[in-house]
């Protein structure tokens, strides 16, 4: 593989950027030793990273605790999209639907253009579809033009349009071609990974001088801070801190209980995308029954596509920290699905599933209803002197989460939404096309660690698309602590447990190897 890298591609601001291991260890020390800090923030998914950095970016110090890894929670679990907001136009929530789209605009154009790119979607329209429903589909769409142009991503993203059968076909071959009269044609954001956003996100504000601890949980919360407890250098300490952020997202109201939340289950199955044909669309199939409520069916890079949704059924606690589909979940969603298929998919199909919580914040009347109704506003609650309680929102609207939590204790305005992540940028690497669309400007800092270990530049198994040098690069810059981190959170090779297996004896070969 040829590869133009070299080391001079480091720059000062990758270096303040990494979460290395000594890192982690000078940063313990200094707090464990009484350092009073700005904020305190609890949870290290897209809200409290978020918050992290809104707040390292206007001058505060900052330290974050994650009682696990970044992104361990319901930040990895979503569809993978940065949402535009048409469902909420659909459910009359014009305002939320507005600020989804304005911070997918800044995501794409600014924050993260190497990690967010457009997506071309299709909502077949089939023979025993009524007109109706079609004509209010392609309603609703051009109502989300309005919004992208509104937005400033009119020229990233285009006009939603018809297609015949034939182009229909083409975007997505699986579709039964005896039934299939046309399609409609929509665009919007989709995630290079999820848990990557998270990641960059807190090297950002790593960056930025924030202190960034995994492995560190809070078992006590007060009015100077909180008392922590490390598992990776095992120990109890305090953390002094002027103001508590808890942004543990559907476990908020273990830390402050006058917060209710009603939290929801989504399931994605995992496809492999020769199951479906090889789509170049997503298909957008209509829940039956449900007016603006879709199964998607979303083809990914490495030749994977996840069908599913994010709400399916409500959560019963104890909540569990990974969330397990369960087959009645996945049958559901493949029967949405085969709706439109020549050939419908089956459970024997998937090839992986996976499932996470999202944090809905209760009806204020205090009634449960279905999950897929509630809101998803974000609820900020400040109580007594320093604790301030951050819940609900959607991962597309994170940025703008952290900026109402910050605005309660700065006077110094928000800048976030024009402060590209690290990454963010245009690659000089070629040759190697997933490192571009991993890590962007970084990409060539990522291949020259095969500058003297040509071999790391190699898939780390047949079929797997995965290289060597991201599981170097993943503990030396981006705070994986073990295999676990590599592969379920830096890699996502744990998404299908096949690939986990042939790709696990050559990553902890690498891991072994590598000089902390």
């Amino acid at each position: 593989m040829n590869v133009r890298s070299s080391s001079a591609t480091i720059t000062p601001s990758d270096i303040r950027a990494d979460l290395s291991p000594r890192r982690r260890s000078r940063d313990r020390d200094v707090l464990a030793k009484g350092q009073l800090v700005d904020v305190l923030v609890i949870g290290g998914g897209v809200t409290g990273v978020g918050v992290a950095l809104d707040a390292a970016s206007r001058g505060m110090t900052v330290a974050l605790v994650e009682r696990h890894d970044l992104a361990f929670g319901t930040s990895r679990w979503s569809s993978k999209l940065v949402h535009g907001g048409l469902r909420y136009l659909v459910t009359g929530n014009a305002g939320l639907a507005w600020e989804s789209a304005v911070e997918r605009a800044y995501l794409m154009r600014v924050i993260a253009p190497h990690l967010v790119h457009p997506l071309t979607g299709l909502v077949p329209h089939m023979r025993e579809d009524s007109r109706r429903d079609s004509f209010l589909t392609r309603l609703g769409f051009g109502a989300g033009d309005l919004l992208a142009l509104g937005a400033r991503t009119g020229g990233l993203l285009p006009r939603h349009h018809q297609v015949n059968a034939e182009e229909a076909a083409r975007l997505a071959p699986a579709l039964d071609r005896a039934r299939l009269l046309s399609g409609t044609v929509s665009f919007d954001g989709q995630l290079e990974d999820d848990a990557r956003l998270v990641v960059a996100i807190a090297r950002t504000a790593a960056a930025h001088g924030a202190r960034i601890l995994t492995r560190v949980g809070a078992l006590e919360v007060g009015a100077g801070g909180a008392v922590v407890e490390d598992t990776l250098e095992p120990g109890r300490f305090e953390i002094r801190a002027k103001h508590v952020i808890n942004a543990t997202g559907v476990w908020a109201d273990t830390l402050d209980p006058s917060v209710t939340l009603q939290p929801s289950r989504g399931t994605h199955v995992v496809l492999r995308a020769a199951t479906l044909g090889f789509p170049q669309a997503s298909m957008i199939v209509p829940v039956p029954g449900h007016m603006g409520r879709f199964v998607f069916a979303i083809p990914q890079p490495d030749g994977l596509v996840y069908c599913g949704l994010t709400d399916v059924v409500e959560e019963a606690r104890p909540l569990p920290d990974e969330p397990v589909a369960s087959a009645a979940e996945i049958d559901w969603i493949l029967d949405v699905i085969s709706s439109v298929l020549a050939t419908p998919v089956t459970a024997a199909d998937a090839v992986g599933s996976f499932a996470g919580l999202r944090p809905l914040v209760a009806p204020d009347d205090g009634g449960v209803g279905a999950t897929s109704d509630i809101s998803r506003r974000h609820l900020i609650r400040q109580t007594g002197d320093s604790l301030i309680t951050v819940t609900g929102g959607k991962l597309t609207t994170y940025r703008r989460m952290a900026q109402d939590v910050v605005d309660l204790i700065s006077s110094v305005p928000c800048h976030t939404h024009e402060l590209p992540l690290v990454g963010a940028g245009n690659s000089v690497i070629e040759s190697v096309p997933r490192l571009q669309r991993r890590f962007g400007t970084e990409a060539g800092r990522v291949a020259a660690y095969a500058e003297d270990r040509p071999e790391l530049l190699e898939p780390l198994a047949p079929g797997i698309a995965v290289l060597g040098v991201e599981i170097v690069h993943a503990v030396r810059s981006e705070g994986a602590s073990d295999l676990d981190d590599i592969l379920s959170r830096r890699t996502r090779l744990s998404l299908v447990p096949d690939d986990l297996a042939a790709a696990t004896p050559r990553a902890a070969e690498i891991l072994a190897s590598i000089e902390r």
